[in-house]
């Protein structure tokens, strides 16, 4: 069975900007094609604050993202928060949240919280509390967080996406009689994603 394979990052920005034209896409995937999703894992874990010369280059692709899709940013979270460049918290997150059936749900809380709230995914007391508001068993979730488990899932999940050659985030590709077809990512309309998959499937 056909596999549409969605590899992403729960903090990357252009993820967030193309979350409406994504949601489409996977509403109006043709029925015999399934889905899957993959975390990239921009970022290893780290307690070091974000250098400057980082922040900007960040909040420039913020800034860009903004212009071109319309997509909102909430730029207190540079002043309110202390970056760091690690976004491999958030994505053992999404796997804790998975093991409850909200995989889906924890990654928009994340992007929420980070983009629209102002607060860091990087930092475990706002994962526990993303996962409060969803009401997840809080101490499986807490456990699954830290277990060795989770991480050695994040783990096969990023080395996966390396072994097929993706390092950038957002990527689609389409999984069919064990070969994967890269599918373009359309910021602006489903329509070019979903086309190419139609006519591979011939």
């Amino acid at each position: 069975m056909p596999t549409l394979i969605y590899f992403h990052d729960p903090m990357c920005s252009w993820c967030w900007g193309y979350r409406p034209a994504a949601q489409e896409l996977f509403a109006h995937l043709p029925p015999e094609v399934t889905r899957r999703n993959v975390l990239g894992g921009l970022a290893p874990d780290s307690d070091e604050p974000m250098p400057k010369s980082q922040r900007q280059v960040v909040m420039g692709h913020w800034r860009r993202i903004e212009a071109m899709l319309g997509t909102r940013f909430n730029f207190d979270f540079w002043k309110k928060c202390a970056p760091r460049r690690s976004t491999y918290p958030a994505c053992r997150a999404v796997i804790a949240a998975a093991n409850q059936g909200r995989e889906e749900e924890m990654t928009l809380a994340i992007q929420k919280a980070y983009y629209v709230e102002a607060s860091n995914p990087s930092d475990t007391k706002t994962l526990k509390q993303l996962a409060k508001k969803l009401r997840l068993d809080a101490k499986r979730f807490e456990a699954d967080l830290e277990s060795k488990a989770t991480d050695q899932a994040l783990k096969e999940q990023i080395g996966y996406a390396r072994r097929v050659g993706v390092d950038s985030f957002p990527t689609l590709a389409l999984e069919r009689d064990g070969r994967l077809k890269r599918i373009t990512v359309d910021y602006l309309s489903y329509r070019t994603s979903l086309a190419e998959i139609e006519a591979l499937l011939g």
